[in-house]
């Protein structure tokens, strides 16, 4: 058992409030990923909550698809938030609570510019990048995902460098896996309502079923290569990520069997009673 996990430290009220309204800002926007972060020990399932409720602030701000809401408005926000961030994690105090819950988060677990500034530089090409190349794309999708999965790890590691250096592959196979899927099933909504194709050289009027596999079995291998993973992860973390990674499997799944055509026009999903026995399927497979 890790120190941190052994002896709970003492949290000021102030940081308190800001890790319940991070863990507000994730029960008001992802199922899925609430459904996992239930399965995690405390305090990881704190900081991971922390971590991803900035995420979802950033991602607000530059994915809103209110047109009043101005590209030079989201711009601001976003560097404000950038700067603000970059403050916190220093050591200053924010008056902006889940800025102040990840940044509690980052400090004790070491996470650093390394890590933060590929993510807000992945923010800012969402506001001026409509098209990726296969170099772009890299670059977006380490940006804001694989460096989140790289975030987690640090949180579920709890400090060792060893064990951090030998899983961090998987966790950005993971990281990468979960974002290709995302832009698989939001094709219609990134390409009507934000005007963005993610995967380069896509015709999303003339996506088919062929495209379709293509990409799915670039996505499958990198659920196969963070699948690898799973049991060398700490018991605190296990069963959520391998929920999560089976929440990713079944929408591959599905994504599979939905005709390219209905993939362009309506987001598929996983239905809440498939999400549940994947979750216990976790759970057992954790105790083996």
């Amino acid at each position: 058992m890790s120190p941190r996990a052994a002896v709970a430290p003492s949290v000021p009220r102030y940081d308190l409030v800001a890790q319940r309204s991070a863990g507000c800002v994730i029960a008001g926007y992802s199922t899925s990923f609430g459904w996992a972060t239930r399965m995690l020990d405390e305090p990881v399932r704190t900081d991971v909550r922390s971590i991803y409720a900035l995420v979802r602030i950033a991602d607000e701000t530059v994915d809103d698809p209110d047109p009043a809401f101005s590209l030079t408005e989201r711009s601001r926000l976003l560097e404000d938030l950038a700067a603000e961030t970059a403050r916190a994690v220093a050591g200053s105090r924010s008056t902006n609570l889940v800025v102040q819950a990840f940044a509690r988060t980052a400090r004790r677990c070491g996470i650093g510019p390394a890590l933060i500034d590929p993510f807000f530089a992945s923010m800012r090409a969402d506001l001026a990048v409509s098209a990726h190349d296969e170099e772009s794309l890299s670059e977006y999708v380490h940006g804001s995902a694989e460096v989140v999965g790289l975030m987690c790890l640090r949180v579920f590691l709890d400090g060792d460098d060893a064990a951090y250096a030998r899983l961090a592959p998987a966790a950005c196979s993971l990281g990468a896996a979960f974002q290709k899927v995302n832009f698989l099933r939001d094709l219609a909504e990134d390409h009507d309502a934000l005007g963005r194709t993610y995967f380069p050289g896509l015709d999303v009027d003339a996506f088919d079923d062929a495209e379709r596999d293509r990409l799915l079995d670039d996505i499958d291998a990198d659920l196969d290569r963070a699948a690898a993973a799973l049991p060398h992860l700490p018991a605190s973390s296990r069963r959520a990520v391998t929920a999560a990674h089976g929440f990713y499997r079944a929408l591959s799944r599905r994504l599979r069997t939905t005709p390219a055509s209905q993939i362009r026009t309506a987001r598929v999903r996983v239905p809440d009673h498939e999400k549940a026995v994947i979750m216990i399927r976790a759970l057992c497979e954790s105790r083996r």
